[in-house]
C-alpha cells in the first residue's frame, strides 16, 4: 500500500521542463542550450526529450525537415559512442516559446501519467556501453522516419523518441524498450507509405 502511494505520489514529469523553462523566460535566459544544460545536459536522454518536444510544438506542416535535425545529431552522436550529446552553438542559442512549450507538455499528459506510474530503475543493462551505440542506431532511425517528409508520420516517431528519451532519463530499460518498440513500428509505417508513393509514382509514369 505504501509503494503505491509512493508511485501515485510521483512528481509529474514534465514539472522539471516547466519550473525551469520559467525560471530562464522570467530571466530572459530561456534558449534550447541553456533549458538542456539546467535540466543535466551532458545525458542522451534529456536532449531526446527536448528535441522531441521541438518536433511536436504546434509548427507549419514540413518543420519536421528542421526540427528533427537535432535528433538525427543526437541520436547519431549516441550511435557512435559518443560520451555525451554536444550541441552546436547556433542551435543551443535557439529560443523557445515556453507557452508553446507548456501547451505541448500538457497535450502529452496522456502519455506521461501512465509513464509516471510505471517509471523505476529496471533492466539498466540495456544501457551499457556494449549496448548504447545498438539503441543509438535503432533511434537515428526513428529520428530519420520523422525527417522524411511523410504524410501522417510525424507525431508517432516523436512521441517514441519522447518515451524512449524518458527512459534513459530515468534509467528504466522496460520504458525505452517500449519507446523503441513504438520507434521500429513507425520505421516500417514510414517505410510502407514510401514503398506505396513510389508505385503510385511509379503508375503514373507508366
Amino acid at each position: 500500500m505504501q509503494h503505491e502511494y509512493a508511485i501515485r505520489r510521483r512528481p509529474s514529469l514534465s514539472l522539471p521542463i516547466l519550473r525551469k523553462s520559467r525560471s530562464q523566460h522570467r530571466a530572459g535566459t530561456l534558449t534550447l542550450g541553456n533549458l538542456l544544460l539546467d535540466l543535466g545536459g551532458t545525458s542522451f536522454g534529456w536532449a531526446i526529450v527536448l528535441f522531441s518536444l521541438v518536433t511536436l510544438l504546434p509548427l507549419p506542416p514540413g518543420s519536421t525537415l528542421v526540427t528533427a535535425l537535432p535528433l538525427l545529431l543526437t541520436t547519431g552522436q549516441m550511435m557512435l559512442g559518443y560520451p555525451h550529446a554536444r550541441i552546436p552553438g547556433r542551435l543551443s542559442q535557439l529560443r523557445l516559446d515556453p507557452q508553446r512549450l507548456r501547451r505541448t507538455l500538457l497535450g502529452l499528459r496522456p502519455v506521461t501519467r501512465r509513464l509516471e506510474r510505471v517509471l523505476t530503475q529496471r533492466h539498466t543493462w540495456i544501457f551499457a556501453p556494449r549496448n548504447e551505440r545498438l539503441l543509438g542506431l535503432v533511434l537515428f532511425l526513428v529520428a530519420l522516419a520523422l525527417f522524411l517528409p511523410v504524410p501522417f508520420s510525424g507525431w508517432f516517431p516523436a512521441i517514441s523518441l519522447f518515451i524512449s528519451g524518458i527512459g534513459l532519463v530515468e534509467r528504466d530499460g522496460l520504458v525505452t524498450g517500449l519507446g523503441v518498440a513504438c520507434g521500429a513500428i513507425s520505421v516500417l509505417f514510414t517505410g510502407l507509405v514510401l514503398i506505396s508513393l513510389a508505385a503510385g509514382a511509379e503508375a503514373l509514369i507508366h
